[in-house]
């Protein structure tokens, strides 16, 4: 899972990480669900110290930041903590008040469910996936057919290149790519899912780019929908 205390290198990135976790998870709830952690995010993002865990700040304060009164703080702190979100690190007493941290592992149980909705690259982050240094393409069954040229078009011909370089990415990943238009030097491709799509577009676009360009050299963006 991804790193749970976001500081060092990357920290901002992991941050709004998280934080896109908490809202993908409030929108698929109800309204009531939603209210709860809006109010958590904004006190995260207004008031939490994440090098140090710190959630320092009293009700009062809270309150105004959440433009309500003290008693429904009190009342939605309290549901924080009976999620498991809040920990009561130093007891309130007076002129001090409570210190809490927030439980980054259990947040990010709860949300994780919604990860798939905000995109897979997301949810790959999110697990803790490292990126692949290579390419590593799906088994294919049989043996991967040869493309055809018959249409002459850009993406016929880039596609014989890319079967020559990788037979296996090919028929894994490259042979469902599907032309749509060309407008200029944008030429258009379909991918048959978000996944398919985001999968090419993060470790296959600069091979499908190179070819289309070898055999048109007015090609200069390759754009991939779904």
């Amino acid at each position: 899972m991804l790193a749970t205390k976001p500081v060092g290198r990357n920290a901002s990135a992991r941050k709004y990480d998280i934080l896109t976790a908490l809202g993908a998870y409030a929108l698929a709830r109800g309204k009531h669900e939603q209210r709860l952690v809006l109010r958590f995010l904004t006190l995260i993002t207004a008031r939490y110290n994440w090098a140090r865990d710190e959630l320092a700040v009293g009700q009062r304060e809270i309150a105004a930041l959440w433009s309500v009164d003290e008693r429904t703080v009190k009342r939605d702190m309290a549901k924080l903590r009976g999620l498991g979100w809040l920990v009561v690190k130093r007891q309130g007493a007076r002129g001090r008040v409570t210190q809490y941290g927030i439980a980054l592992e259990t947040v990010l149980g709860a949300t994780r469910s919604q990860w798939g909705a905000v995109g897979p690259d997301f949810e790959l982050r999110m697990q803790g996936a490292p990126e692949p240094s290579r390419v590593v393409a799906l088994p294919v069954k049989g043996t991967v057919s040869a493309p055809d040229l018959s249409d002459g078009s850009e993406w016929a011909l880039a596609q014989a290149i890319l079967y020559q370089e990788d037979q296996s990415s090919f028929g894994a990943w490259l042979s469902a790519l599907s032309r749509v238009e060309r407008a200029g030097g944008r030429l258009t491709l379909k991918a048959p899912s978000r996944f398919h799509a985001a999968y090419v577009s993060t470790h296959l676009m600069g091979r499908v780019e190179a070819a289309c360009q070898a055999v048109d050299d007015g090609v200069s963006e390759v754009v991939l929908i779904v």
